[in-house]
């Protein structure tokens, strides 16, 4: 009888085991994390892989509904000036010399590289706020802001209040959170903004979404558009930690844009997406898209990616600037789990002569995935790429720099989680002003920062070996 039990039991094992195997074929690293979890947690771990891990993507009708409205497109590309050969490009932006990468970046990303547009780049949560709060508190039509995060702290309840207050004004005020990135949020904190007239909604909350297996894709995108005319994107959510007041952390360094031009047309589609997603309806007012005035010219592309998009947009961009680029490639990103692709690029960059530099946290505020970021990089230090732990705080800054032809900005970590679950959203900038502004930023982080010495790191304790092997194993989940 016991071995009957004990023969039950092993059969189910191995045939959790291979259906794991059979349905992520094509993603070798999530079978191995997968079975590693499975190992550990027989049972619990194939529930938690039924929940976790089905592809978003293979919903055919979410994909049709999620997908981009193609007639709103149309229309926004007669409205916006798309750059559709590299020749309408000025000389002195440096992708001009770059016809391959442009061409891949222009079909890769889905959505068009504008050329009328404005930005200006902030590096830290105080000075963005302060932009922010100016254009909230000049709207005169809407405001729709998407956060992964959402307090109910100092900066939170600002934000709370000044929305209320627009929304009092007859401002049309949309507000769209993620339900695991602010899961702590109280409903307290909605329930004042919705009764003070702003139209609030959840992406992916935990209930709903634990039944529909929509758990593991999250929104993390950080979106606010203010009358179709200004536009912020990058790596700050609503919280009192992004101007350092973390009890742990302390200062917070981050990267985010302000946009004017075409680019914020995209912006606003992309957020107009989302909410449909979350809630099913299709705004749709003449006043999102208004035509704007600006005179600047720097080309932007806006480049979301999620599993409701066709490809891995932001992945395949990365990889196709590393693989461009011929004098340095800078990384700056909080978490750096890469694709086994991405990191063979940096790995042959490096080894090619190329100016590799990657900035990580010191201080990480995730300690598993800061483990796993460790974890790889012995072997990008081994291969010639310089990485550095930034000390002067904690860095949440997402930004990359190719040569001097782009510079990217955005939402997106520089992990797995980023390039193949999540809802992310990146600005490509191309022009040399914008591309020097976030190139000054990263060299003063270099100042703030201490390289890590391949030597010194390699005796590090096997005990702390062993946790990053653990951690890197689990890293397609983290």
């Amino acid at each position: 009888m016991i071995w009957l039990g004990i023969s039950i039991l092993l059969f189910i094992f191995i045939f959790q085991a291979a259906t794991i195997l059979l349905l992520e074929f094509r993603r070798p690293a999530h079978a191995t994390a997968w079975l590693f979890i499975l190992f550990l947690f027989p049972l619990v771990g194939f529930i938690l892989y039924y929940f976790l891990a089905t592809e978003f993507r293979r919903s055919r009708k979410a994909r049709k509904r999620a997908g981009m409205d193609q007639r709103r497109r149309a229309r926004l590309l007669k409205m916006s000036t798309s750059v559709t050969d590299i020749s309408e490009l000025p000389e002195s932006t440096g992708i001009a010399s770059q016809t391959r990468l442009f061409r891949a970046l222009r079909k890769g990303g889905e959505l068009p590289i504008s050329s009328r547009n404005q930005s200006w780049i902030f590096n830290n949560g105080m000075d963005t706020y302060e932009s922010m709060f100016e254009a909230i508190n000049n709207a005169k039509s809407h405001i729709h802001l998407s956060t992964y995060i959402v307090r109910d702290d100092d900066i939170g309840r600002a934000f709370q209040q000044a929305l209320i207050s627009k929304a009092k004004q007859g401002v049309k005020v949309k507000m769209l959170y993620d339900g695991i990135g602010s899961i702590t949020l109280k409903d307290s904190y909605v329930r004042i903004l919705r009764e003070g007239g702003v139209e609030c909604a959840c992406f992916f909350p935990l209930r709903p979404s634990f039944l529909k297996k929509r758990m593991n894709y999250r929104n993390h995108r950080k979106i606010i558009v203010v009358d179709g005319k200004v536009g912020f994107v990058g790596g700050i959510n609503v919280g009192d930690e992004y101007i350092g007041k973390h009890p742990h952390l302390g200062y917070w360094r981050d990267t985010h844009l302000k946009l004017e031009g075409d680019s914020v047309y995209w912006l606003q589609e992309v957020f107009l997406k989302d909410w449909e997603i979350a809630t099913r309806e299709k705004p749709d007012d003449p006043s999102f898209f208004p035509v704007h005035h600006c005179s600047q010219s720097e080309p932007v592309q806006i480049v979301p990616a999620g599993p409701n998009r066709r490809g891995d947009a932001i992945h395949d961009s990365v990889y196709a600037m590393v693989t461009a680029a011929r004098k340095r490639i800078w990384v700056t990103t909080p978490y750096f789990i890469p694709s086994a692709s991405i990191a063979m690029a940096l790995h042959d960059a490096a080894l090619s002569g190329l100016d590799v530099r990657i900035i990580i946290p010191y201080v990480p505020d995730t300690w598993l995935v800061h483990l796993a970021t460790l974890s790889y990089v012995e072997e990008m230090m081994r291969s010639g790429v310089r990485v550095w732990q930034y000390k002067k705080g904690f860095v949440h800054a997402k930004t990359l720099i190719a040569d001097k032809f782009v510079a990217v900005v955005g939402s997106a970590n520089m992990d797995l989680r980023s390039f193949f679950s999540n809802f992310e959203i990146n600005a490509h900038l191309f022009d040399p002003v914008a591309i020097a502004g976030v190139e000054q930023h990263f060299l003063q982080d270099l100042e703030d920062s201490t390289e890590i010495n391949l030597q010194k790191f390699l005796m590090r304790p096997r005990k702390q070996k062993v946790k990053e092997a653990m951690a890197r194993i689990l890293s397609p989940l983290l």
